[in-house]
């Protein structure tokens, strides 16, 4: 790992040291940062303004105070208080500031255990003059930092309410360690051939080569998709993406709400400011300026990520692009808007309105092919660690079915699919029978009904929540009723997103569901705090118990994740992938039980698998 050298924008304040009053500000909107070591192994914070500008500040840990409670948000505060000196951090990609902070702290932890050097030995030392870059962290680096930590004197350890309060230090535990662990899915590199196979990876925590050649495109500044089948972890690749890039004029969508929720964002319509996007191009431009929210993301807009892009509708996605061009007013595709797009074609397609609309897929339109500049397919598996399962899911999503996949898949009709009183979930294809199953479920229950109502930042806005969130205004509840958790929790007790369970009381004193999960975990379950983006930066926030009925759950909303035993029946399909993506949610052969099971409704689009041979062969 190179040692790190950050773009963002700074603001410099130079203050008196007796009065700390303010002696001025400098606003210098794109620097670069990174960390030198003079001849005498002091660290040198570097500001590169212009080519031929730069500053060289003198940094020591017990003259220093870094606060990072926004650092995820791309912001830094770093005081050095000998010099009287600010520097006010911003719009820096997260994930390099997170890796400079750690990187500035170990080595300032290695320095610390070393002799001050006092000016008198620096006179006198017959050392050349140097001063070159930092050399990435070290294992001893590491240890270094470890043993700062433990005597609770380590930088990470800082953190601050406010940029106002930042000499008021406060020592609190740190989250921002030095070995993070990612919870998501990871790939293998891209095979060129045409017979582009699924195949299962060894590591979730480290970037591949196919990830990281994704990573370097979006840093080029090109325009990208990437795709591949269920579960090879494309939401895990946007977040790194997101924190790629520079927080202010990077706008991250979906296609759907709850798509945009999991990956922090907001869905494509809410940036766009169009409306449903059917009336004529004049008027959705009209709207789109009118609205302040969105005229501010189409103008401070850079960099555009989009994920399931297989449900946009091709019509919508020109509209946009006519849209951006004019909104921007620019004549380059977009109006010079950097795409990052994700899907997977082969999975859920747009939703067409009416019996005589005919589907159009995004790469069908001229704006696809002149902004698609390069095309990258994922193909590692990680959700499932069944080779089999992997071959008749790859098989699945290209619509084909041979006779003794068939027999197999028929064959888990006979799989058990209850423990500890805990059913399968059953995973259906519309959305109506998914609320009957569970409201049946529920008032087949013994006892009373227990109600637990949203508290929502703006109640005239809960349908808006509704269709963004996972969970919705109003949950009923029953001893017995069985529960999914919509939200990781603790993660190292299998309190995850997706894990499931039964109600087996309420607690006495906050009325909470006490859920036994089929983890063996019995947690108490209170109201947890939910976020969903709007254009402009509005935030909307719902306080709601984490938890959805799980008798059943339909194939839409189940995308993304991981069930640990699901049910289905697949007669009802009436979409190309809908199968696919429904059998890509278990986790093995084992795990799933198929109750009519017919090659039938293994469907996948014509157009899609000649779209897809194009690229294998490009």
């Amino acid at each position: 790992m190179n040692a790190p050298v950050i773009k963002c924008s700074l603001i410099l304040e130079k203050t008196c040291l007796h009065s700390q009053a303010s002696l001025g500000k400098e606003n210098l909107k794109t620097v670069s940062l990174s960390l030198l070591r003079n001849e005498f192994q002091e660290i040198i914070l570097k500001i590169q303004e212009k080519a031929n500008k730069e500053r060289k500040i003198l940094v020591r840990q017990d003259q220093l105070s870094v606060h990072r409670k926004f650092v995820r948000e791309g912001k830094l505060t770093i005081l050095i208080t000998d010099q009287g000196l600010g520097l006010f951090i911003a719009n820096a990609p997260p994930h390099e500031l997170v890796q400079f902070v750690k990187t500035f702290a170990a080595k300032l932890a290695g320095n610390k255990l070393k002799p001050l050097i006092s000016s008198r030995q620096k006179l006198l030392s017959n050392l050349p003059s140097v001063v070159q870059d930092i050399s990435p962290i070290t294992v001893k680096d590491v240890q270094n930092l470890k043993k700062s930590e433990s005597n609770r004197q380590g930088l990470l350890k800082i953190q601050m309410d406010s940029p106002v309060s930042a000499r008021k230090t406060t020592i609190k535990r740190s989250r921002l360690t030095l070995n993070e662990k990612e919870n998501d899915e990871e790939q293998k590199p891209c095979s060129k051939s045409p017979r582009l196979e699924l195949k299962r990876t060894t590591s979730r925590l480290e970037l591949t080569t196919e990830q990281k050649g994704v990573l370097e495109v979006v840093k080029s500044g090109r325009n990208v998709f990437f795709t591949g089948g269920a579960g090879v972890g494309k939401s895990f690749l946007i977040k790194k993406v997101i924190g790629a890039l520079p927080p202010d004029s990077t706008y991250v969508t979906a296609s759907t709400g709850v798509a945009a929720y999991h990956i922090g964002g907001m869905t494509l319509h809410a940036f766009a400011g169009v409306g449903s996007g059917q009336a004529s191009f004049d008027k959705c431009l009209e709207l789109a300026r009118k609205r302040k929210g969105s005229n501010d993301c189409w103008r401070k807009c850079k960099h555009l990520i989009i994920d399931e892009i297989s449900m946009v509708d091709g019509r919508f996605f020109e509209l946009l692009e006519s849209i951006g061009r004019a909104m921007k007013g620019n004549k380059r595709p977009f109006g010079g808007i950097q795409l990052i797009v994700a899907g997977d074609f082969l999975q859920l397609p747009p939703v067409c309105k009416g019996r005589d609309v005919k589907r159009h897929y995004c790469f069908q339109t001229n704006a696809w092919r002149q902004t698609m500049h390069v095309n990258i397919q994922l193909t590692t598996v990680k959700r499932q660690n069944d080779e089999k399962f992997i071959e008749i899911l790859n098989n699945l999503r290209r619509g084909r079915c041979s006779e003794t996949e068939a027999s197999i898949l028929k064959a888990t009709a006979k799989n058990p699919i209850e423990r500890d009183g805990i059913i399968a979930t059953k995973l259906c294809t519309h959305t109506q029978d998914v609320i009957k199953i569970n409201n049946d479920q529920l008032a087949k229950l013994p006892g009373s009904m227990q109600v637990f109502n949203a508290v929502d930042s703006d109640p005239g806005l809960s349908t808006i929540l509704d269709n963004q969130l996972p969970v919705s205004a109003k949950i009923e509840l029953k001893i017995g009723a069985q529960v999914m958790l919509m939200k990781n929790l603790n993660i190292q007790n299998g309190l995850v997103n997706g894990a499931r369970g039964r109600v087996v009381a309420f607690d006495r004193t906050s009325n909470c569901p006490v859920v036994q999960f089929a983890c063996g975990v019995s947690e108490t379950i209170a109201n947890e705090k939910w976020t969903a983006k709007m254009a402009g930066g509005t935030l909307l926030t719902r306080k709601q118990l984490p938890l959805k009925l799980a008798w059943a759950f339909s194939i839409h909303k189940s995308q993304g994740m991981t069930l640990d035993c699901v049910q289905m029946t697949l007669s009802k399909v009436f979409e190309c992938g809908q199968a696919y993506v429904a059998l890509s949610r278990a986790k093995s052969l084992d795990t799933v039980q198929i109750l009519d099971f017919s090659p039938r409704c293994i469907q996948a689009d014509s157009l899609v698998l000649k779209y897809y041979l194009r690229l294998q062969m490009s």
